[in-house]
C-alpha cells in the first residue's frame, strides 16, 4: 500500500506500456492508447472508448483476458472491457495492433448484455491542443474531403460534422491520418471543458438522445492511425527534464480567493488564523433567492456575510430568480444595509434567462455600487462561449472550471492544467474590455447543467459526488500550483479556488473527516495545498515569471518575484522520482521539500513548518539539479543578489 498522502487512493498508477510501432511510439494504459508520437512530435493524445449513461456519467470499466504481444517494432493487444453499473451493462472486444510500417489499428467490438438507455457508445480521438491552428484535412463520411484547421480559439460549437477521417502534418513532408469506421464522427473542442484536446466523437449529437439500446444489440467499430511520407530519417530523441525561468516574461499575479465553505461548521477562531496567514484578496459566498426580513434565512445570511467580511473582501455571487430587478433590490439593500467591503458582484440568472434581464439587474446593482459587477455562467466555460453576452459590456466577465468532465485519472487531470490559459485567451477575446475572473476552480463538478434527470442520492458510507480525496494529497498541491501558474501566466485578473474548510476547503475541520477511510485528513489540520496558496500569498501584489517546464505533464512550476525577493515553486505530478535541472538562475537559494517524509508534519503543524528554515543550495552555470520525490512540491527561495 502507498502512502495515502500521494494522491488520497494509496494505490498504484496504473500500468501503463511503452510501445512501439514503426516510427511510432505511445502509451497502453487500461484499455486506452495514450501520446501516440513521432519523435517528440505528439500526433494523438488518446483513443479510447467509452459508455455513456443517460446524464453523460461514464461507466467505469473492468479489463479482463488482457494479452500482449510486445516486439522491438510492432505489437498485438487484446482484452475485455466490461462496463456494468446498476441496470447497465455492457462489453466489448477490444484489438491492438501495430506494424513496423508505423501503422497501429485498434477495434472495438461490443454487446449490449441489458436493455438501457444510453448517450454514446464507442470510440473517441484526441487530439492534442498543439495543433490548434494547424491546417487539417477532413475527410467526410460521403467521401469529400475539407480543407480546414484546427481552432486557435476555443470553438463554442463542433469545427466538423460527417467525419470518416482526418489528415494533418506532423513534420515538413510526414502527415498523419486518423481514420474512423463504423459510425459517424464528430469533432468538438475539449478546451471548453479544460481538456487539452479536439476530440472527435461517435454517434452525432444531432440525433436524439438519450437513446434506448436494447439486449444483444451489437456495435463494432475502428480507428487507424497511419502516416503518409517519408520517414526514414525521422530521428526519436528524448529531451532531458529541465524547468527554464525566463524573468523578462511576466504577469501580475492575479488575487486569489476562496469559497465560503457550504458545510454547516462556521470556521473556528483558528481556522480564521490560518486563512489571514494565506493572504487572501477575497472569499466568495453564493445567495440564491430573497430573504425576508427579521427571518432565521436573514440572521443565517449576516452571520456568513459578517464572517467572511471581518477578515477580507467579499465575492458575492447572485442567482437570480423569476424577478431579476427585485432581486437585485433586495441584494443591494442588504449589502448597504449591513455594511459588506464588496470586491465585486456576480450576477447569474435562471437557465434561459435572457441578457436584457440579466444586464437591467447588473444595472441596478451598479446604481448603488462602485465595485465592479459582472456575469457569466456557474457551469462550464462551454456555457459562457456559447451563449456570450450580448448588448451590454459587464465590467467582469466570470466562469467556472473543473478538470473532471470528461476523464478521472491522475494524468489526465495534469492534462487540463495547458488547457486553462485558452479559457482566458478566449474569454478575453470577445469581452477585451472586462474583467476576467475565473470562479469557482473546483477538483470535481459542483452541479451538471447537462444533466437530463436528476442524480441519484448518495449511498450511505459513500463520498458525495462533489468530493475527491485529492483534494487532501499531494497530487492536489501539485495541481493547484499548476493551475495557478496557468492562470495567471495567461493574464486571469482574479481567481477563486476551492472552499475554506472541509473536505471541499483547504484545511480539515476540527471535528475531522466524515469518512475516514475514504478521505483520510488531519482533523484540525491544514492541506498540502494550503501551503501552496501561504506561498503565494507571500507575493500578493507581485508578479508571476514564466517558467517553462520540458515535460509539463511529468513537472511543472510556478515562480513568483516582488521586490528583491524570488520564489520558485516545483510539483512533481508523477508517482515516479524524477530529477529536475533548473535553468536561467544563478546564486544561492535555500530549498524546502514537501514530499511523503514531511507532508504530515506539514499538515499536522503547518505554523511550525512554514518557520522552519530550509536547505541552503546554490545554481551553478548550468542551473540547479533538484531531485523531486513522488508528487512534491519543492520551494526555492532568493534574495535577489544573493
Amino acid at each position: 500500500m502507498l502512502p495515502r498522502i500521494y494522491d488520497g487512493s494509496g494505490k498504484p498508477a496504473p500500468e501503463r506500456v511503452t510501445l512501439t510501432a514503426g516510427k511510432l511510439t505511445m502509451e497502453f494504459e487500461a484499455g486506452m492508447l495514450r501520446y501516440l508520437r513521432l519523435g517528440s512530435h505528439e500526433i494523438v493524445r488518446g483513443i479510447y472508448a467509452a459508455v455513456r449513461d443517460h446524464n453523460w456519467g461514464t461507466i467505469p470499466a473492468e479489463l479482463r483476458d488482457v494479452n500482449m504481444d510486445i516486439r522491438a517494432d510492432s505489437f498485438a493487444i487484446s482484452f475485455t472491457s466490461d462496463h456494468q453499473q446498476g441496470d447497465i451493462h455492457f462489453a466489448w472486444r477490444g484489438t491492438i495492433t501495430g506494424t513496423a510500417d508505423s501503422t497501429v489499428q485498434f477495434t472495438f467490438d461490443g454487446e449490449a448484455l441489458t436493455g438501457f438507455k444510453r448517450n454514446r457508445i464507442g470510440f473517441c480521438v484526441l487530439h492534442p491542443m498543439d495543433v490548434a491552428g494547424k491546417a487539417v484535412a477532413v475527410e467526410h463520411v460521403n467521401g469529400a474531403t475539407e480543407q480546414g484547421a484546427f481552432p486557435q480559439m476555443i470553438s463554442p460549437h463542433q469545427p466538423y460534422f460527417d467525419i470518416r477521417a482526418l489528415t494533418h502534418e506532423v513534420i515538413p513532408g510526414v502527415r498523419a491520418e486518423v481514420r474512423m469506421e463504423g459510425d459517424t464522427f464528430e469533432m468538438e473542442d475539449q478546451r471548453n471543458w479544460t481538456d487539452a484536446s479536439f476530440k472527435t466523437y461517435c454517434t452525432p449529437l444531432g440525433l436524439p438522445y438519450p437513446a434506448q439500446i436494447d439486449a444483444g444489440t451489437t456495435v463494432s467499430q475502428s480507428i487507424t492511425v497511419r502516416l503518409i511520407g517519408d520517414v526514414a530519417n525521422v530521428e526519436v530523441n528524448e529531451s532531458a527534464p529541465m524547468l527554464h525561468l525566463d524573468p523578462n516574461a511576466a504577469k501580475p499575479l492575479p488575487p486569489i480567493g476562496l469559497c465560503a465553505a457550504s458545510h454547516d461548521e462556521p470556521p473556528t477562531d483558528r481556522e480564521w488564523e490560518r486563512l489571514k496567514a494565506l493572504n487572501l484578496a477575497h472569499i466568495r459566498v453564493d445567495w440564491a433567492g430573497t430573504i425576508t426580513h427579521g427571518s432565521k434565512e436573514e440572521t443565517d445570511a449576516r452571520g456568513v456575510f459578517f464572517r467572511a467580511a471581518q477578515h477580507t473582501e467579499l465575492e458575492i455571487v447572485v442567482h437570480l430568480g423569476s424577478d431579476p430587478l427585485q432581486d437585485a433590490d433586495h441584494y443591494s439593500h442588504f449589502a448597504e444595509a449591513h455594511q459588506l467591503f464588496m470586491r465585486r458582484w456576480l450576477v447569474y440568472g435562471e437557465k434561459g434567462s435572457s441578457w436584457g434581464r440579466i444586464a437591467a439587474a447588473i444595472d441596478r446593482l451598479k446604481a448603488d455600487y462602485i465595485c465592479p459587477v459582472g456575469t457569466g455562467t456557474d457551469g462550464y466555460f462551454t456555457q459562457l462561449n456559447r451563449n456570450r453576452p450580448v448588448g451590454f459590456q459587464p465590467d467582469v466577465i466570470a466562469y467556472s472550471v473543473n478538470p473532471q468532465v470528461h476523464a478521472f485519472d491522475n494524468a489526465s487531470l495534469i492534462e487540463t492544467l495547458a488547457a486553462l490559459e485558452t479559457t482566458v485567451a478566449t474569454a478575453r477575446s470577445f469581452a477585451p474590455d472586462a474583467q476576467i475572473a475565473v470562479t469557482p476552480i473546483t477538483f470535481k463538478i459542483r452541479h451538471n447543467p447537462d444533466a437530463t434527470a436528476a442524480d441519484a442520492p448518495t449511498p450511505s458510507g459513500q463520498l458525495p459526488r462533489r468530493v475527491d480525496p485529492r483534494q487532501m494529497s499531494l497530487f492536489g498541491a501539485g495541481w493547484t500550483l499548476g493551475a495557478l501558474a496557468s492562470l495567471a501566466l495567461a493574464g486571469a485578473d482574479s481567481v477563486t479556488f476551492y472552499e475554506t474548510t472541509g473536505w471541499l476547503g483547504v484545511m480539515e475541520r476540527e471535528s475531522g473527516s466524515p469518512l475516514p477511510d475514504l478521505f483520510p485528513s488531519i482533523p484540525g489540520g491544514v492541506f498540502p495545498m494550503y501551503h501552496v496558496f501561504a506561498d503565494a500569498g507571500e507575493f500578493a501584489g507581485g508578479q508571476v515569471m514564466s517558467f517553462a517546464s520540458s515535460h509539463p505533464l511529468r513537472f511543472s512550476g510556478l515562480a513568483l518575484r516582488s521586490g528583491s525577493r524570488q520564489r520558485l515553486l516545483v510539483a512533481n505530478h508523477t508517482q515516479e522520482r524524477q530529477t529536475v535541472t533548473i535553468t536561467g538562475i544563478s546564486g544561492a537559494w535555500t530549498l524546502k521539500s514537501m514530499d511523503e517524509h514531511t507532508a504530515i508534519h506539514a499538515m499536522r503543524d503547518p505554523e511550525v513548518y512554514r518557520a522552519a528554515p530550509g536547505q541552503p543550495v546554490t545554481a551553478g552555470a548550468e542551473g540547479l539539479a533538484i531531485d523531486l520525490l513522488p508528487y512534491a512540491v519543492v520551494r526555492l527561495d532568493q534574495e535577489t543578489g544573493s
